[in-house]
């Protein structure tokens, strides 16, 4: 029986490029099946043999399907490999959609550890909160923390005042109004002052919308951020209690004055309009 002849150099089988990659032969096969990846040469006993370029075309197929593509859009993605510029610009698309996918997995870890530290703190099993938690950490809402704290008639405030995107808009809005106020207050501003007012206008219409006129909820957030300020909870670890209580100071005095020109007794009912 006369024996296969050896394999030519640059070719390998569906068996050897499919445990140089780490995938299957089947995988291969339906791959081929689809027209995404055939074999470019076969031996003279039949055997189907693929070549280093496409070893290097079967990676950038596997490296898109790991970032969430389906195989129908690889199928439009792949393009030639005929020159440098070519490889290098398949390269460097890749290298940029792990680099998305690295951030959104450092993201999901962050916000894991977060949860993790929320549980333990909380000592309690509390679904409710636990989704709240998540859903806060997702807005990037930098108080996620305080949700812990909450009692059931404020969680539920919270959890059904508004729709996600509008919870998205508020959350953005909140944490660049407490970045504002830090500044201001660290730069000596007056709260009377031009600055100063048109500040706490910006702020008492975020509030406003945040606690659709009840005064009950405005209470309870004013006494959060009383606990906040003496440290009475214990927030994460870059939480700064001084800064946080010197932002709130500008805030209230700003608020004061802004409120009292315009008459406004903000814990009236029909006041927060």
């Amino acid at each position: 029986m006369p024996r296969e002849r050896a394999i030519p150099k640059g070719y390998m089988t569906v068996g050897e490029l499919a445990e140089k990659l780490g995938t299957t032969v089947r995988t291969l096969q339906y791959y081929d099946q689809l027209g995404l990846l055939s074999p470019s040469a076969q031996s003279e006993g039949g055997r189907r043999l693929y070549s280093d370029r496409d070893m290097i075309k079967l990676h950038q197929i596997l490296s898109l399907k790991s970032l969430g593509f389906s195989l129908e859009e690889i199928k439009e993605e792949l393009i030639p490999l005929e020159s440098p510029e070519e490889v290098a610009g398949v390269l460097e698309r890749q290298e940029k959609l792990l680099r998305c996918q690295i951030d959104r997995l450092e993201a999901t870890l962050r916000e894991v550890v977060a949860l993790r530290q929320e549980v333990m703190a909380m000592q309690t099993v509390d679904f409710e909160k636990y989704a709240a938690i998540i859903t806060n950490l997702q807005i990037k809402n930098q108080d996620y923390w305080l949700i812990k704290y909450m009692d059931d008639d404020t969680l539920e405030s919270f959890k059904y005042h508004m729709d996600v995107d509008e919870a998205k808009g508020i959350t953005a809005e909140y944490n660049n109004l407490m970045d504002r106020a830090t500044t201001l207050s660290q730069d000596g501003a007056d709260p009377a002052g031009e600055a100063g007012q048109v500040f706490a206008a910006a702020f008492w219409d975020m509030t406003q919308r945040f606690t659709r006129g009840d005064p009950q909820m405005l209470g309870k957030l004013i006494e959060m951020g009383g606990m906040m300020e003496s440290g009475q909870v214990a927030g994460p670890a870059d939480f700064d209690p001084a800064v946080f209580a010197g932002a709130s100071a500008f805030i209230g005095m700003a608020l004061d004055h802004y409120l009292g020109r315009l008459g406004i007794n903000p814990f009236e009912e029909g006041e927060l309009k």
